[in-house]
């Protein structure tokens, strides 16, 4: 179908299984934050020494640059992760999205750092890769929380839609009926404080409505 070609799946509405993904995802996110966060600290530290360059040999520098390389490497596999599944699914189907030029940057970052490193360069850019992951991270989870939040908010309205309504039967009784059952030309009992869940007219009573929803107004 035309989603699955352009790199996306469908799936059945499940609010428990969506919020449990959700949830999965922020605590992959976080976890990748604190890493790249804490690796950029100490990566920095050591690229810090070697720009000051005081009294400072050539294989000093390389040695602080391997350090840097053996911290560097693990965190960015692991930081990583978000934006490479979310580059390859587009690469896969033929598309590109702003993901593929992230990935392809740290990684040509990373290896030509290393190539430098092992011919005893003077420049070598560990903490721009890890630093660059570390900030990308906390947009992306401050993305997903906003997301969250919206999504939250459409189920709220979805679970307004579902109310049930009262339906009158031919010997005078009640019985709740979904919204999208009652046949028209029913009649429906709307108790007090109850959100009405279909339109109508009102045969009988006196009430006030609280149109917020509608209106926008408080």
């Amino acid at each position: 179908d035309p989603v699955s070609r352009i790199g996306y799946r469908l799936v059945p509405y499940n609010p428990e299984a969506l919020s449990r993904d959700t949830e999965k995802h922020e605590k992959m996110l976080l976890r990748a934050m604190a890493v790249s966060g804490f690796a950029s600290g100490n990566v920095m530290l050591l690229s810090v020494s070697v720009w000051a360059g005081i009294d400072m040999g050539v294989h000093t520098r390389d040695f602080f640059h391997y350090i840097s390389a053996l911290i560097a490497f693990p965190t960015v596999f692991y930081a990583i992760r978000p934006f490479w599944w979310s580059a390859w699914a587009a690469v896969r189907h033929g598309r590109t999205n702003m993901d593929v030029p992230i990935v392809i940057g740290i990684a040509i970052t990373m290896l030509m750092s290393l190539w430098e490193t092992s011919r005893s360069g003077p420049h070598a850019y560990f903490e721009a890769s890890v630093m660059l992951l570390f900030f990308l991270l906390i947009g992306r989870s401050l993305d997903s929380r906003a997301r969250g939040r919206a999504r939250s908010a459409a189920e709220h309205l979805l679970a307004l839609a579902a109310q049930p309504v009262s339906v009158f039967q031919p010997d005078g009784s009640c019985r709740m009926v979904p919204a999208d059952q009652v046949p028209a030309g029913a009649q429906v009992l709307v108790a007090a404080g109850e959100r009405i869940g279909i339109d109508g007219t009102v045969n009988s009573g006196q009430s006030d409505v609280d149109t917020s929803l509608i209106t926008g107004e408080t």
